[in-house]
């Protein structure tokens, strides 16, 4: 079959989507409205909340939530076929991740952009509240370990692609002073330069090869997988500390522009080269004992294609950054089920990438040696791909590889192209690890955030203040250590089914205090049917998911299966508690007859700012 017709199924699948059903949430469901002011402007301290312009905005917040998920996920679910999850992507990401999404950042809003622990304690009770409070401390340090093995994987022994990610690093803070200080509101300009600085990065990459002028340093940026794990996390905790408009949403705002332009040059390079889809759509793997995934399709599918059909990492990013920054309450729409929608996209991109190579070739790289010899399935072209991007692709797991080689043999196909590969794979590497990085600086600083919230709550006061150094610095290094802990001891075959479940447990959470703020602020109860029926799915799944993973990390009879498999119990007991006083409090609103609105206590001494501090709101 022909890849361009996913690709006209998925752009009119999601264009109708986002017309009618996110209009009706919108307008019917959730009743948006302008005359609220927004915390960026009630709670404006110039670090955390600042208001944004919608597109900068959109840019951090589609470059937060998509990481490696919608890139990485649906490549290693290829090996089921490109059948369930192509289905999967979309009917997930329209009704159940968008919709995820949309909820969680209207009600951080309206809760003065407090995080999802505060909603949960506020709108269903304190028990609710410890629960997700751990629950999501223990998920985001798995997400995060999760999120960066693919970048290790990726940039390990790999001078040009960790040097062009390097660059971003300085670029963002370049443009974020020129953007928010030197000349505050030159968004064109500050973009058009940084996009072209960016380009710059990844052409002058390819001078770190042998034979090339910048030979010399090129053992600067040729890290071992170690190395990585440890630089990683320094990273992170300086983008957790550093002021959100230095170098987190500058960043992320021109990693947006890279992503999106990537994502459409695919788009039309499909239309153009036309490529036939190679993968069948079921594989002999569907009932389980594939190379990638050991699990059958039911339920490991559902969390190995996180990010791309639903994510319980975005509920942190709504109600963690995007909620403080935001301007207008009816811009949530576009910001938060428009990035979902085209995450969505992103994720219908990576696994028509994926399903063109020849399966032999897909298995190869994405499966270790000693594994793909006792498959039986022979290579087509992983040598001639070798050669052609200049490094050898062959048993590099983790998804992000086999992505970028299926990105640039689409793109060398397009006329006077081809000696171009190595070019196109390096920039999709770095486009692939751009969307990962800016999702562990977001995510660090959420964890942050959910840390200092937790410790000033139960532990010692100013810890809670978020413009306090001491609780900054503190929390934001025992965020670090630990997910980077998890990066340095694991793999993918560890960490990656861990993450899965810990991910979509999180969007269950999400989704059972989507459901009780719907049933306190709706017309009608039959609303709430709109986050309570990917709810009950999703539940289901995730629960059953998540018990045959405490079997496979118990076997393994190892310190570190050990660990794996007692933080998937404390994370099921987490959530069942969450889910059983959840429903304790929908039985309880379904008695009632008119809305009775959440317990949002908006005042400006609710702010987590300086009392001294006049919060400086528009007339």
């Amino acid at each position: 079959m022909n890849s361009v017709n996913l690709l006209v199924v998925a752009i009119c699948f999601y264009v109708l989507a986002y017309r009618y059903y996110s209009a009706f949430i919108s307008a019917k469901v959730l009743a948006l409205n302008d005359a609220n002011i927004t915390p960026a402007y009630r709670c404006n301290d110039g670090r955390e909340f600042v208001p944004t312009n919608k597109w900068v905005l959109f840019g951090h917040h589609f470059a937060a939530i998509a990481g490696a998920g919608p890139l990485v996920g649906p490549v290693l679910a290829a090996q089921y076929g490109w059948g369930p999850g192509f289905m999967w992507i979309l009917l997930g990401s329209v009704f159940a991740g968008a919709v995820h999404d949309f909820i969680i950042l209207f009600a951080s809003i309206r809760h003065n952009g407090q995080s999802l622990s505060v909603i949960a304690r506020r709108e269903v009770g304190p028990v609710s509240g410890v629960t997700t409070s751990f629950a999501i401390l223990f998920i985001i340090i798995v997400a995060l370990a999760g999120l960066a093995i693919v970048v290790v994987n990726a940039l390990f022994k790999n001078p040009w692609g960790l040097y062009t990610l390097s660059m971003t690093i300085p670029i963002a803070i370049v443009v974020g002073l020129y953007m928010f200080k030197i000349a505050p509101g030159s968004i064109r300009s500050g973009s058009i330069v940084g996009f072209l600085l960016v380009l710059g990065a990844v052409f002058t990459g390819h001078w770190l090869s042998p034979g090339q002028p910048w030979e010399g340093i090129a053992n600067i940026f040729n890290l071992t997988k170690p190395q990585l794990s440890i630089a990683l996390p320094l990273y992170g905790f300086f983008a957790a500390v550093l002021p959100v408009w230095l170098l987190l949403a500058p960043r992320d705002y021109l990693s947006s522009y890279m992503k999106i332009g990537t994502i459409v040059a695919l788009a039309l390079g499909i239309l153009i080269v036309q490529p036939m889809i190679n993968m069948p759509f079921t594989t002999k793997f569907m009932d389980g004992g594939g190379p990638i995934i050991p699990g059958p399709w039911w339920p490991y599918l559902f969390i190995t294609i996180a990010c791309g059909a639903i994510s319980g990492f975005h509920a942190l990013i709504s109600s963690g950054t995007t909620c403080k920054m935001i301007e207008r309450e009816s811009q949530s729409r576009m910001i938060a089920y428009g990035g979902m929608i085209t995450e969505g996209f992103v994720a219908v991109m990576a696994i028509i990438s994926a399903v063109v190579l020849m399966p032999g070739d897909y298995f190869a790289i994405n499966s270790p040696a000693a594994v793909f010899a006792k498959l039986g399935i022979p290579t087509v072209e992983i040598k001639e791909l070798s050669r052609l991007v200049e490094m050898d692709v062959a048993h590099r797991p983790g998804g992000a590889v086999s992505l970028a080689v299926g990105m640039a043999h689409i793109f060398s196909n397009i006329g006077g192209m081809k000696h171009l590969m190595s070019y196109w794979y390096q920039f999709a590497i770095m486009f692939e690890a751009l969307f990962i990085l800016t999702t562990i600086d977001a995510g660090t600083r959420v964890a942050r955030y959910i840390l200092q919230d937790i410790l000033g709550t139960y532990v010692y006061a100013p810890l809670k203040q978020t413009n306090w150094w001491p609780g900054i610095l503190f929390t934001s290094a025992i965020v670090t250590y630990c997910w980077g802990y998890l990066l340095y001891s694991g793999d993918v075959a560890t960490i990656w089914p861990l993450f899965g479940v810990a991910n979509q447990l999180l969007a269950v959470i999400a989704l059972a205090l989507g459901t009780t703020i719907i049933l306190k602020i709706a017309p009608k109860k039959s609303y709430a049917l709109v986050t309570f029926a990917p709810l009950a799915f999703l539940a289901v799944t995730v629960l059953l998911a998540g018990i045959m993973n405490v079997q496979m990390f118990f076997n393994r009879g190892d310190t570190l299966g050990n660990t794996n498999g007692t933080v998937s119990i404390i994370l099921i007991i987490l959530v069942i508690i969450t889910l059983v006083d959840s429903i304790r409090v929908w039985l309880k609103l379904l008695k009632t007859d008119k809305p009775i609105g959440m317990n949002t206590e908006i005042s400006f001494q609710s702010c987590p700012i300086d009392s001294n501090s006049r919060p400086n709101i528009p007339s």
